[in-house]
């Protein structure tokens, strides 16, 4: 029975009931928010880090420098082992052939992980995958540091790698929490801390085990990798999970989708499959270029001309600041361009000129964090609530473009010379320029190749591409209606209501597409770049 007091209306002598009165019905009142208070229901969360919706986050340029800082010292990981593999031989009592798995067992790990994990940022919350990653690694890094047995020391070095995906979780977190109009700025930081591991950590393993034991480095490793996992316990806010109702295998069914229907995606992926086949061909044969005549530089001076590319990664904030004024496409023909310029140097003196190859060395490495920021930045445009897939659909390109690029590198520099090789890499620009190109700066989502809404290369000024989220869109989340009313809303900076987010059947069609991609999304509060 219905305790509702139906409307009477007296007619003569009589009554008569009629339809109740909506306006006697009682609102339903949204579910109370609840705060999530520890990570893993175990360990408590620091008070200032808890998620409120009234209270969003701020994502400083402390935190900002914090997230390069764990992507320098993790990413690492995959590559403390590769001087060190002589001395592997001698200590394992092996030859150099069995050895010569370690990396690329490390490096296979950390595409499962690429593909198995890092799309969890799209389904859970970000703070516990990373501090959960993070301890994996440091644990098993304690395995490589005090094993004797070469298998075990092969298979943890698969573990370490499937585990060393803690970067590509924190580029897509930095993403959704700065400031749109600082966006690119964020993920240049954390990507020159990735470079600055990559290149850093071959340097240091190479002068700690010159003076001492391989297995110092591993005890390095772990000290930082402590370091950073406790600074992730206390700095890393606890932004609560993207998507709600979606299993873990629609994620990874979705990521599929996107890579072969995303236009913007795919082409973003392809011209960061070649810049990086190039960068990784330039530093691999740089190596046989420096090592014999005229040069004949040892393998200390060799290794110091990492530096130079450590220099060029300095350059990441500016490269950041720049690509936030522009349109995404504009800093990527920039960065090609130049590109070409540097790979022209390098083609017609790099066998004969050290200045050329230091040039060319430093041009490189902040001509490929200009590429991969500003197309990382396009293809975060295409849905908030997908930025780790979409994150890890690049990531792989460049993963793919790094190993062909090594061993097409070296093929080339061992039958045909430096001057081939050369060659090799300024085609590999040309076909970046060709890419491109085939598809303009203001084309709709949809559209493969062509050119359509003007050439404004001013972000300020721009219309957003049709069927992209807004610029100037705030990152959110979709409520989390199965969670009990927890943690609902978005984290790193304000939200958005519904009227103010809503930008036409553009957008409407856009998210329509991104729900039968599997995307769950909250119209109300996406954001893009």
């Amino acid at each position: 029975m219905d305790s509702r007091t139906p409307t009477i209306v007296a007619i003569g002598s009589s009554a008569a009931e009629v339809k109740e009165d909506d306006s006697l019905k009682p609102e339903e009142s949204p579910a109370p928010f609840v705060q999530h208070t520890r990570d893993f229901g175990l360990i408590p969360i620091p008070k200032h880090l808890r998620y409120h919706p009234d209270k969003p986050f701020h994502f400083g340029l402390g935190l900002n420098i914090a997230f390069g800082f764990a992507s320098t010292f993790i990413v690492s990981n995959l590559y403390y082992c590769q001087p060190l593999l002589i001395q592997f031989a001698h200590s394992f009592g092996v030859d150099y052939n069995a050895v010569s798995r370690i990396p690329t067992l490390i490096q296979a790990g950390y595409a499962t992980g690429l593909l198995l994990i890092s799309p969890l940022g799209d389904l859970l919350p970000r703070r516990p995958i990373i501090l959960l990653t993070v301890f994996l690694s440091t644990t098993l890094s304690i395995g490589l540091a005090v094993t004797s047995n070469l298998h075990v020391f092969e298979g943890l070095s698969y573990l370490v790698g499937v585990a060393t995906v803690t970067p590509q979780i924190l580029i897509p977190l930095a993403a959704d929490l700065a400031p749109p109009e600082r966006r690119a700025s964020a993920i240049s930081v954390v990507f020159s801390g990735l470079l600055f591991g990559i290149l850093i950590a071959r340097v240091l393993s190479g002068i700690i085990a010159e003076f001492s034991s391989w297995r110092v480095v591993y005890y390095f490793s772990i000290g930082v990798q402590t370091l950073v996992l406790l600074g992730a316990y206390i700095l890393l806010p606890d932004y609560p999970a993207k998507n709600i109702n979606v299993t873990y295998f629609a994620i990874l069914r979705s990521m599929a989708k996107f890579a072969v229907t995303e236009p913007i995606l795919i082409q973003a992926t392809l011209v960061n499959f070649a810049s990086a086949a190039c960068f990784s061909s330039f530093w691999v044969t740089l190596t046989f270029l420096l090592g014999e005549p005229p040069f004949n530089y040892s393998t200390l001076v060799i290794g110091l001309f990492g530096l130079v590319g450590m220099a060029g990664v300095c350059f990441g904030p500016l490269v950041g600041y720049v690509i936030d004024k522009l349109v995404p496409w504009y800093a990527s023909l920039c960065s090609i361009t130049f590109c070409l310029v540097f790979q022209s140097v390098q083609t017609g003196a790099g066998g004969v000129s050290v200045a050329a190859v230091i040039i060319a060395a430093f041009g490189l490495d902040v001509t490929r964090q200009m590429i991969q920021v500003s197309l990382t930045t396009a293809a975060f445009s295409i849905s908030t609530a997908a930025r780790a897939r979409l994150n890890a659909v690049l990531i792989l390109g460049i993963f793919i473009g790094q190993v062909m690029g090594t061993s097409l590198g070296t093929l080339v520099f061992t039958k045909y010379g430096w001057r081939a090789a050369a060659a090799l890499n300024l085609g590999l620009g040309g076909a970046q320029l060709i890419l491109l190109l085939a598809r303009g700066p203001h084309v709709s989502r949809w559209k493969w190749y062509g050119y359509e809404g003007g050439l404004e290369w001013k972000r300020s000024r721009a219309k957003p591409v049709p069927g992209t989220e807004p610029a100037n869109a705030a990152a959110g989340v979709a409520p989390a209606e199965a969670n009990a009313g927890e943690a609902v809303g978005g984290g790193g900076v304000d939200e958005l209501s519904a009227p103010e987010m809503k930008r036409g059947e553009d957008t409407a069609s856009s998210v329509a597409k991104d729900s039968v991609l599997g995307v769950e999304m909250n119209p109300a509060r996406s954001g893009g770049v």
